[in-house]
């Protein structure tokens, strides 16, 4: 699938778009905070730092008066800032220009104006905002009280405020520069990013249409994000299950074909043989006319498992359930194999208890059962004998289904309960199946919640099992009248 080279809705354009939007947001806000607030926190960043300095100055005057002086020069120097502590005897200047004359004269104004305001102030510490008189330059004035209980010792903090327009200048040019930079690293991480994210994606697109077109073998691949990894996966899973579908499907399809033609071709050759040779021969016209009713009724047994199936993969199978014997159902179900034990010399035995109850369908369960036994009369071994168990294990109950045959390797254990599944053993068939009862036996006993698996040994024989949750038996006023 050909896409435009300028896709406006494509995940490689609105990636790179909105990356570049978002550069463009913060590179906008940085401006707006630098050119608008600067001067606004710029002179509350300065009144903080010098009330930080007279808290230090205080501290270390009456805590270490002996090392205050050196202390107080040494910030003065350090930080570009005036100090002056008056007391009650004398005042203390402390300057980066050593305190001359011309430092106390050019802040005599600006230090009686915040001795004023501090004085008609009740708070215990002042700033102002003052002009040198010879430079012009602006000033931030600190006056605060040595001490909360006198009036007489007071420090005055002088800092100048470095011009604003001049900061915001060269933070201008700066920014600039910040701005050309962020563009160009934002566009070629957009494109990055984008390709990064929009090839994988196109790769599974063009494999998905590839899928869609039959091409059940086809790989999908992720890369770089561990969404896409976990899509491809995900993806690749449902090609291989596709794949295996449409390989049953074709495989069911060649099974029903073959299935349905061998009785078909019965019926119409021995149909063709009563017309042409054995019409008037009553014996031998009876024995071909068995064979096509033998025939039939393999034939609609096919059609009846395959219905069967087709309603179970739908959910159209309506399951009544109720608490019934399962010995008594057993007996039910082994009774209409007597005249095959009779005719063909098979023996079944069965081992059970007096009476076990379970919840379930009473007719599917007995299908289950029926299969299984079938299935072992199928593949059992030369000694003909079938052993049909039923046993409480704990609160639950175990059939089981035993034969002396052939056995099934041990790889092949898991395949059994597909549809048309056929080992890879050489069995003899006593009688001819549709090669759906085990997949039906498995979507039933599914559908009961029950446990059930087989257990073989090649050359010893198989047992077939499924185990059901046992009920409390009902009392005899169930059955009173």
């Amino acid at each position: 699938m050909k896409r435009s080279k300028f896709d406006f809705y494509s995940i490689r354009f609105k990636s790179w778009l909105y990356f570049i939007i978002f550069t463009v947001l913060i590179v906008a806000l940085i401006w707006f905070l630098q050119m608008f607030f600067i001067d606004h926190y710029y002179e509350e960043m300065k009144v903080n730092e010098t009330q930080s300095t007279a808290q230090t100055l205080k501290t270390k005057y009456y805590t270490s008066p002996d090392t205050f002086e050196s202390e107080a020069m040494s910030i003065a120097i350090k930080n570009d800032i005036f100090i002056r502590l008056d007391t009650d005897e004398t005042s203390f200047v402390y300057s980066p220009n050593n305190g001359g004359p011309s430092s106390y004269y050019s802040y005599y104004t600006q230090l009686y104006r915040a001795k004023e305001k501090l004085l008609a102030s009740e708070l215990k510490s002042i700033s102002i905002i003052a002009e040198d008189p010879n430079t012009g330059a602006r000033l931030l004035v600190y006056a605060s009280y040595m001490t909360s209980s006198s009036d007489d010792d007071i420090l005055f903090v002088i800092a100048p405020l470095y011009p604003v327009a001049s900061t915001i200048s060269i933070l201008r040019v700066q920014l600039f520069y910040i701005t050309i930079i962020s563009a160009i690293l934002a566009l070629v991480l957009a494109l990055y990013l984008s390709q990064k994210i929009s090839i994988p994606i196109n790769n599974i697109t063009n494999s998905a249409v590839d899928l869609s077109k039959g091409e059940y073998n086809v790989k999908f691949e992720g890369g770089h994000f561990t969404e896409l990894d976990a899509l491809a996966k995900a993806l690749n899973k449902a090609s291989y299950e596709m794949q295996k579908t449409d390989f049953y499907q074709k495989d069911m399809i060649a099974n029903v074909s073959h299935d349905l033609k061998t009785p078909l071709t019965m019926i119409r050759s021995y149909a063709e043989l009563i017309q042409d040779i054995s019409g008037d021969n009553p014996v031998k016209r009876n024995e071909h006319l068995q064979v096509i009713i033998d025939e039939t009724n393999h034939l609609n047994a096919i059609v009846s498992d395959m219905l069967t199936m087709s309603r179970m993969q739908a959910n159209a199978v309506i399951i009544n359930k109720v608490n019934f014997d399962l010995v008594e159902a057993a007996n039910t179900v082994l009774a209409t194999y007597h005249i095959l034990a009779e005719q063909d010399g098979y023996t079944i035995e069965f081992n059970k208890p007096k009476s076990v109850y379970v919840n379930g369908d009473i007719n599917k369960i007995k299908q289950v059962m029926s299969n299984l036994i079938t299935n072992a009369i199928k593949y059992s071994g030369e000694d003909k004998v079938i052993i049909v168990n039923i046993k409480r294990i704990g609160r639950r109950v175990r059939f089981d289904v035993i034969d002396h045959g052939a056995g099934i390797p041990e790889d092949e254990l898991t395949h059994v309960w597909e549809r048309y599944y056929k080992t890879s053993a050489n069995h003899a068939r006593a009688t001819e199946g549709t090669g759906l009862g085990l997949s039906i036996v498995k979507s039933i006993l599914t559908i009961h919640n029950a446990n059930y698996g087989v257990e073989s040994k090649e050359g010893t024989g198989s047992d077939f099992w499924f185990e059901l949750e046992t009920v409390k038996a009902p009392s005899a006023r169930t059955f009173s009248l």
